[in-house]
């Protein structure tokens, strides 16, 4: 019975994908240059964020993705912005973090390399005819997972070097959520930070960075053929136009 419910829907997915392929036929398009257009896209798109985000206030000068710490334990920032001797550690943590993130984003490079160079013409086409952040999407569900291992150490070493006094980022950041935890006494006066590990927090706002520059980066691509810096890019893109 399943064998008998799946022919339809295989006829209707054969149907779908023969029309595209006569639509891109029509245009000109073959598959290797379709796959190819959209390696050149995400190629320069990964490129351009990484260069961006790899230079001094690539991260701390852009509002955009510029991270903070985390919102929960603004309570705690603003007691010490409230000490004079500790007034000025909130913003060097804050510009530490985002050094972290400036420096790790190295690592970005060759893992986006791999995932594009395996790119199959299943792929092409669902992002051709896909959202304006497709190939976007594409790239962070098949990289995230191998990014967060390659950035979350780097970001924990830069956060553990000593920052004032002696002490690392990391370390005020979790003696000061410790002495706050342990005061609402597990909870009952406040709630509770969950949030303690400042590496962990960096690297998944320094992903989120990385990805909202890719997909600006895709949008220009697909929306302004000033953007479109080959030739093979134009012409994969201008039948989308």
């Amino acid at each position: 019975m399943k064998s008998l419910f799946l022919i339809p829907v295989l006829a209707i997915a054969l149907t779908s994908c023969e029309e595209l392929f006569d639509s891109l036929d029509e245009a000109g398009l073959t598959e290797g240059e379709i796959i190819q257009g959209l390696k050149d896209a995400l190629t320069h798109g990964t490129d351009s964020a990484v260069v961006t985000l790899t230079a001094v206030d690539g991260f701390f000068g852009d509002a955009l993705v510029k991270i903070l710490l985390p919102e929960e334990a603004q309570p705690v920032y603003d007691v010490l912005q409230s000490v004079p001797i500790l007034n000025g550690l909130v913003d060097e943590t804050i510009l530490t973090i985002n050094r972290a993130a400036e420096d790790a984003a190295t690592e970005a490079a060759p893992i986006f390399v791999d995932a594009i160079t395996e790119m199959t013409i299943q792929d092409g086409l669902s992002i051709l005819h896909g959202n304006d952040t497709a190939a976007t999407s594409y790239l962070k569900q098949k990289t995230f997972q191998n990014l967060f291992d390659a950035f979350e150490p780097k970001i924990s070493n830069s956060l553990n070097k000593d920052l004032v006094l002696g002490v690392s980022a990391e370390d005020s950041y979790s003696s000061m959520l410790n002495v706050y935890n342990t005061a609402s006494i597990n909870g009952i006066l406040w709630d509770k930070i969950e949030t303690n590990t400042l590496s962990e927090h960096t690297t998944n706002k320094a992903l989120k960075g990385v990805f909202v520059k890719v997909a600006k980066e895709e949008k220009l691509i697909r929306d302004d053929p000033a953007h479109r810096v080959t030739d093979i890019l134009e012409k994969v893109f201008a039948e989308q136009d």
